[in-house]
């Protein structure tokens, strides 16, 4: 493939995700990257293919499964599906089996309880940065090799670096609407409950990577939240209508971003 049509692919496609989260985000939905990021280099793949002639839809790896490792979009897409489920059922048997343990605790357990809350919000924070952060050197990786930087398919230590910092920088300073939906509009949590979604998402998110199979951590622990609330058996306090709005935002993130790669790459084409 000619470096010209991977960098238009790749650019396109990181340009159609990119700019669908940033609505996502300005609207304050939990929306996946990961989903964007499929559905902007699919999108940008197929019409580059298409407009020079190499076949469209044949120019992208649809792929499946080879064992347990996810290939292809099919692959992905399987995880990504699969994955806010898992959230949701784990959440659900985590919140009931401690919430039966902690019928006769005290106040004195508040302590602990907040403490362990820290020590879940640590374990999320590294499963997310073990799978987030290995899409974005993954794409860093194919733009060096196409360009002939690197040999071989691997990541240099300056873009392992860049990439954590900047998923620092977004995930402290630019989160803040995702935070509030995902903190207080979906379900009001407790210390236990938040405690128990943080868990089962860490668990989730952590035995994806290992497995590597890109997931996306906003919709595994909003899953988790509701999971929660189902646990309580607190249905009617679930805000389901905030639950389909970001279940809107997950179904159209992937032909809306590549809508928007496909627009880029036509503009690429055009101006150069």
């Amino acid at each position: 493939v000619p470096q010209s049509q991977v960098l238009a692919v790749v650019g396109s496609g990181l340009a159609g995700a990119t700019g669908w989260n940033l609505l996502t985000w300005w609207l304050g939905l939990p929306s996946s990257s990961g989903h964007a990021l499929v559905g902007g280099l699919a999108g940008s793949a197929v019409a580059e293919g298409a407009l020079s002639g190499d076949g469209g839809l044949a120019s992208v790896r649809w792929g499946g499964f080879e064992g347990w490792h996810p290939t292809g979009v099919f692959g992905v897409l399987i995880a990504l599906l699969i994955s806010p489920v898992l959230g949701f059922v784990f959440a659900f048997l985590i919140v009931r089996f401690v919430r039966r343990i902690s019928r006769r605790w005290t106040t004195r357990w508040n302590g602990p309880v907040r403490g362990a809350g820290w020590v879940a919000a640590a374990g999320l924070s590294f499963s997310h940065g073990g799978n987030d952060a290995q899409k974005a050197m993954g794409v860093i990786a194919v733009l060096l090799l196409a360009a002939g930087h690197t040999s071989a398919l691997t990541v240099p230590l300056w873009a392992k670096v860049a990439t954590g910092l900047a998923l620092t920088a977004g995930t402290a300073l630019g989160g803040w609407r995702i935070v509030r939906t995902v903190g207080r509009r979906i379900f009001s949590l407790t210390p236990i409950d938040s405690v128990s979604s943080q868990t089962s998402s860490t668990a989730v998110i952590l035995g994806a990577s290992l497995i590597g199979a890109p997931v996306s951590t906003t919709q595994v622990v909003a899953s988790s939240v509701v999971g929660v609330g189902a646990g309580r058996r607190r249905w009617q306090h679930v805000r389901w209508e905030i639950v389909r709005e970001m279940g809107l935002a997950w179904l159209t993130t992937i032909p809306a971003a590549a809508l928007l790669a496909v627009g880029v790459l036509l503009i690429w084409r055009t101006a150069l």
